[in-house]
């Protein structure tokens, strides 16, 4: 016997599968969860000098080194003010993933909530894992040398 398709809930309105209320829960929890982030980047500056509540890098407390997501908060904060030099300039490769990110979570809380399906991104694994490789070597290695360009990303708590 081949299992059917999942069984309804019956809440009085029309019969709706459970995966498709849990995959609502999911975008839900996912756009409160960036809007909390948002939330905290807004009220604890990253740009000042003054100690957040999370306390100091836990990666740069461990290695003395820029890593893969220092500058992150700080890019959020500019690009949230319109900034987008100081933007680019605290996290570049970051910076360049936020409209791909966006989209995509655009087109699931779509395709979700509605049932419409958005064009898919169709960008290969190449374009993927080159993405993520350029991260890696682009956060934990050159942001780190001591020559400009790259010493133009220094923390600036640290300068």
């Amino acid at each position: 016997m081949t299992p059917g398709p999942p069984t309804p809930l019956r809440t009085g309105g029309p019969a709706v599968p459970a995966v498709t209320r849990w995959a609502r829960l999911g975008v839900a929890a996912t756009w409160a969860t960036l809007a909390a982030a948002v939330g905290y980047v807004l009220a604890f500056n990253p740009t000042d000098r003054v100690p957040d509540p999370t306390g100091p890098c836990t990666w740069h407390e461990l290695f003395g080194i820029n890593g893969p997501t220092c500058g992150g908060t700080r890019m959020v904060w500019y690009l949230l003010h319109g900034d987008l030099v100081q933007a680019a300039r605290q996290h570049l490769v970051a910076l360049v993933g936020v409209p791909f990110a966006g989209y995509a979570l655009l087109a699931w809380t779509v395709n979700t909530w509605t049932g419409h399906r958005l064009p898919p991104l169709r960008l290969s694994r190449r374009v993927w894992f080159g993405y993520a490789a350029v991260w890696l070597v682009f956060a934990v290695v050159l942001r780190n040398l001591p020559w400009a360009p790259w010493s133009w990303f220094d923390i600036p708590y640290l300068t």
